[in-house]
């Protein structure tokens, strides 16, 4: 596991495995003859896409970043994507049991980002969290209930809609303070609603940026992925994320790299922004 302190703060990145993308979609309109170079395609011009989960520990609460690709599947989606399921098991080699999980973030809906937000007893789906409350953006919910044929794909309602309906689950409106310290930001692009989750402690300050730079090989300002319902929106989003995190440190957590959970970025030549390694 990769664990650091910021400031009062223990920050654990938790895996629920690698599952494999199709190269071309991920990158979107970069050539393979670039991002080959950053990340190596297999014989079926897949990349390994990692499913990185934070856990905070306040000192007084634990909070789940993100829950991974779960358990629930169709066939068809595992004969695509695999079904690594390694979240619970790698919570637990952790010393973190779901009853101790206070608050689950979502930063949006897809199937890869809340998987694990139920699981299925029977017919029905129930919380993995029983005693946490779960946060995601009122936006993001409601294009799920509702997606175009292009992302369809992407939602399992069984994912959220029972934690809605029990009330578990709390639909945000926006920019919001969750706890003191631990705060979401929308950042449209990948997603109309998709939000970051922005952790502060000790004058120091890590983002979970999510989708918007799914790996430090989208870094650079263009790199977008095929996925992204507006890929306008996530320069522009960008642009606003750099103009901050660059400046002033921050620690950005990746969600999808294989090999690199974290790093800070950095600007390198010609205003570029780079990946600077965190040190362990």
């Amino acid at each position: 596991m990769n664990r650091k302190t910021l400031g009062d703060f223990e920050l654990t990145i938790v895996s629920d495995g690698i599952y494999h993308l199709d190269g071309g979609a991920f990158f979107g309109v970069i050539p393979k003859v670039m991002w080959e170079k950053k990340l190596r395609a297999d014989e079926k011009n897949r990349v390994p896409s990692g499913l990185n989960s934070l856990v905070v520990r306040t000192g007084s609460q634990t909070i789940l970043i993100e829950t991974g690709i779960g358990s629930k599947l169709t066939e068809k989606m595992i004969g695509i994507y695999g079904q690594p399921a390694r979240l619970l098991e790698n919570l637990h080699g952790g010393g973190i049991s779901p009853d101790e999980v206070d608050i689950v973030i979502n930063t949006h809906l897809h199937f890869d980002h809340c998987g694990w937000n139920t699981v299925r007893r029977g017919e029905n789906a129930v919380a993995t969290f029983p005693k946490a409350k779960y946060y995601v953006q009122e936006g993001e919910w409601q294009r799920a209930q509702k997606p175009a044929e292009r992302d369809a794909i992407s939602y399992i309602s069984d994912n959220y809609n029972p934690l809605v309906e029990s009330g578990q689950m709390q639909l945000l409106h926006g920019d919001q303070e969750i706890v003191p310290g631990i705060s979401v930001q929308v950042f449209p692009g990948h997603t109309r609603d998709m939000q970051a989750v922005i952790i502060s402690s000790g004058g120091r300050t890590a983002c979970y940026i999510s989708d918007l730079v799914p790996t430090a090989a989208h870094v650079p300002i263009t790199w977008g992925m095929g996925f992204d319902l507006y890929p306008l929106e996530v320069i522009s989003s960008r642009k606003r994320y750099y103009a901050k995190a660059v400046p002033e440190k921050w620690l950005t957590i990746f969600t999808h790299d294989a090999t690199i959970p974290w790093a800070y970025l950095k600007s390198g030549a010609n205003g570029k922004v780079e990946v600077e390694p965190a040190a362990d």
